[in-house]
């Protein structure tokens, strides 16, 4: 594998962390940046996907599904969750069930110039919910998706995970 490779967040690494922590559904918005994410979900026969029309909707989706006993996460864009934050106070917050959300950061960079306001304002935005989150741009980071899943069981709170690296090699 070249560095290049290993530099990557692989749609793989991130479904084998999804199978691992027993998630049954990922609620998304389909779409080009997440494309072959998407089409490798839709081949699991453990994994249901759920199309929603817009982000806010997933929380609701996601909050259905926990109290059937099942194991939600809600994969969307940090622009759809700067429009979801009633959604997230009302179904994720005040309702008091763990859930992982994967948040696309788009407009992010780890050289610290940031044009895009949606990458701007994501931090903020999740701070002032108080929704701890843990970033990752490459397989190595992928241990991160499982202590999201541990802290919101064990708090029964929401927890982000930010997906710094835009999908990069999710679309091929």
């Amino acid at each position: 594998m070249s560095e290049q490779q290993a530099a990557l967040l692989r749609p793989e690494t991130i479904v084998e962390e999804f199978k691992k922590n027993g998630v049954t559904h990922v609620i998304t918005i389909p779409d080009s940046e997440t494309n072959h994410l998407y089409e490798l979900m839709e081949q699991q026969d453990w994994l249901e996907t759920i199309p929603a029309s817009r982000e806010g909707e997933t929380f609701a989706v996601a909050l259905g599904l926990n109290i059937a006993g099942k194991v939600p996460v809600c994969l969307i864009q940090n622009t759809g969750m700067l429009e979801s934050g009633d959604s997230i106070r009302g179904m994720a917050l005040d309702s008091g069930f763990p859930l992982v959300f994967v948040v696309g950061y788009r407009g992010w960079t780890r050289h610290g110039v940031i044009s895009d306001s949606a990458a701007r304002y994501t931090e903020p935005f999740l701070n002032a919910f108080r929704i701890n989150y843990y970033l990752i741009e490459q397989d190595g980071d992928s241990s991160r998706i499982s202590l999201a899943f541990e802290e919101a069981r064990a708090t029964k709170r929401p927890v982000a995970v930010l997906v710094g690296d835009e999908y990069h090699g999710f679309n091929r």
